[in-house]
């Protein structure tokens, strides 16, 4: 069990850790979209597109790094005052009722709809646009993926924290 959750942590910090590099690279396209309409009044489809995917890509891409770390909103009010295994408790409870269901319906609904897009090599339909809709689309099922196998591991640490040892019955 510790070998398959430290595999997806691993992985999943990778992945964290690749997208924090491409925050620079988005910066620079804000700046530069931002830069060339209101300064110069020049336009590019393609430069804007290349800003908000590359936003999107981060966002979906770190997500599961996010959870990894316990970095998502939460109302702590109680959870800090609870006990490791009650902390467990609420975490297992909220990964496999609100946090999986939602991967999945999301998974489902995102996989026929990535699917085709890749399938026809879909392009933006905005002239000038970028000609590779489709990997964004394709994102949403590895964002689905990531925040599962994270899901995972998270469970199966809360578990190892619940469940009875030894010792104690």
């Amino acid at each position: 069990m510790d070998s398959t959750t430290s595999a997806i942590d691993r992985l999943v910090s990778a992945i964290g850790r690749a997208c924090s590099w491409l925050l620079l690279p988005m910066v620079l396209l804000a700046f530069s979209v931002v830069a060339l309409r209101y300064v110069f009044g020049i336009g590019f489809p393609w430069l804007s597109e290349a800003f908000i995917w590359l936003n999107g890509a981060i966002v979906l891409l770190a997500s599961a790094d996010v959870l990894r770390i316990d970095g998502h909103v939460r109302v702590d009010l109680a959870y800090r005052k609870m006990s490791r295994r009650q902390r467990a408790m609420v975490d297992l409870g909220g990964t496999w009722l609100l946090l999986m269901p939602m991967v999945v319906a999301i998974g489902y609904l995102a996989w026929p709809i990535a699917l085709g897009s890749l399938t026809m090599l879909e392009r933006s339909p905005t002239p000038d646009g970028l000609p590779f809709l489709y990997v964004i689309k394709m994102l949403v099922v590895v964002f689905c993926v990531l925040l599962g196998l994270q899901g995972i591991a998270n469970s199966l640490r809360a578990w190892r924290v619940l469940r009875p040892t030894a010792g104690r019955a």
